[in-house]
């Protein structure tokens, strides 16, 4: 296993020849670019050769956005290009999605059926349990590839025995990543297959948490905040139910940080879920997710300032917790389970187990096969882990310990040493 890496260019990021050769590449065409509202639409149906958006209530979404990287984001010129890009991709997924379903108004009945939602931060162990349970082919999962793009053009379909190019387009997305993010995959690995989080899908509807991960922006998180996610929830299920249509499958499992603060949305369109509440020590959670999201930030900022980075991901992870603690008991008793890290880490597979008692999954030969298969091929620590100190980013940690404390009392949760 490799030794823990400390990360020390966050403020100025240190990149190889390789990822600064990538930066200054994407950053040759901003002038080319313009983060406009207006433009992005009109770029979107022009490259897809559509027009209808679906109801038009997600333009004010993205206008708060895009308002709110222009005056909040600091942007630096890649940024630009990749927020553009992103953007612009978001749009003509919509447009994708409105069209397949305008074509086969089926798709709306198809039921999205029991689906299994994880919900919790990052380094509470859902990645190691949403991999697990995405490894039994009785379970329907999204793959990376498939959460970028979900539906493909007609005109870029391959021909029988010819690869799919959304395969290629994530090859080199994750190419990208990994040179000029070398630590990234000791934090979270991303590959073409690897199964992800239907965050992705979410943003087509221009409503979600990621978009505060990729620059400080305290006015789109007010605006999300403020504002009902149950439609966008509903948007979610609609794309699922275009990829169900597609690919098949029966029974999603599904994971994301932002359920936790969306229980009530989540329950009214998915009644029939089973819920996986997962916890660990506050402490271990805020470093994990201010490091990543401080880490990252060089994808798209001009001037990082960690302790900017650290007050606001703090807080905001205490906003996520707090939501958590209050509304855990919303959730419907006889399908909702609480899963503490270490009893996950003590025992995996009897954890996974419990979780298909509770939602009446079977429990099968070809279940053990296939989680088995995926811990043989991706062994804990197989990238190396990062050292974490949240004095890089100017948190007091007695002062996060006393400020989530209702969150260790609400849950039992056991406290660690940091990096144990």
């Amino acid at each position: 296993m490799r030794a823990g890496a400390r990360i020390t260019d966050y403020a100025h990021p240190e990149f190889t020849n390789a990822g600064r050769a990538i930066i200054d590449g994407v950053a040759s065409v901003a002038g080319s670019v313009v983060l406009e509202p207006d433009t992005m639409l009109h770029d979107a149906a022009a490259q897809t050769g559509l027009n209808d958006f679906g109801d038009p209530s997600f333009r004010e979404r993205l206008d708060v956005y895009v308002d709110a990287l222009q005056h909040e984001g600091h942007l630096s010129a890649s940024g630009r290009v990749m927020q553009y890009g992103m953007l612009v991709g978001l749009l003509k997924n919509r447009l994708l999605v409105e069209d397949v379903v305008r074509r086969h108004p089926e798709i709306l009945d198809i039921e999205i059926a029991r689906p299994i939602v994880i919900a919790g931060m990052p380094r509470t162990g859902t990645t190691h349990l949403h991999n697990l349970m995405a490894a039994d082919p009785a379970l329907r999962s999204l793959p990376y590839w498939e959460a970028l793009e979900p539906v493909l053009a007609g005109t870029e379909r391959p021909a029988p025995g010819e690869p799919d190019p959304r395969r290629e387009r994530t090859d080199l997305a994750t190419s990208t990543v990994n040179t000029v993010m070398p630590y990234f995959v000791r934090m979270h690995e991303m590959t073409t297959d690897h199964v992800h989080e239907e965050i992705q899908l979410l943003a087509i509807d221009l409503s979600t948490m990621l978009f505060e991960t990729t620059a400080l922006v305290p006015r789109w998180r007010d605006y999300y905040k403020a504002h009902d996610q149950t439609p966008s929830y509903e948007y979610l299920k609609k794309v699922l139910q275009v990829c169900q249509w597609q690919r098949g499958g029966t029974r999603w499992v599904l994971k994301s940080p932002q359920h936790l603060e969306q229980f009530a949305a989540l329950d009214a369109v998915f009644p029939d879920a089973t819920f996986v509440v997962t916890h660990r020590d506050p402490i271990a959670i805020t470093a994990s997710f201010v490091t990543m999201v401080t880490y990252t930030a060089r994808m798209n900022v001009e001037r990082i300032d960690p302790r900017a980075y650290g007050a606001y991901w703090a807080a905001r992870v205490e906003d996520l917790l707090r939501a958590c603690a209050e509304q855990r008991d919303q959730l419907p008793a006889e399908r909702t389970l609480d899963v503490h890290f270490r009893d996950f880490m003590r025992d995996d597979i009897a954890t996974v187990r419990h979780i298909y008692d509770v939602a009446g999954q079977p429990f099968t030969d070809a279940s053990v096969s296939g989680m088995r298969a995926f811990m043989d091929d991706h062994p804990r620590g197989k990238h190396g882990r990062i050292v974490y100190d949240l004095a890089d980013f100017g948190i007091d940690e007695q002062e996060r310990r006393d400020a989530l404390r209702f969150y260790v009392a609400r849950f039992g949760v056991a406290e660690e040493t940091l990096n144990s």
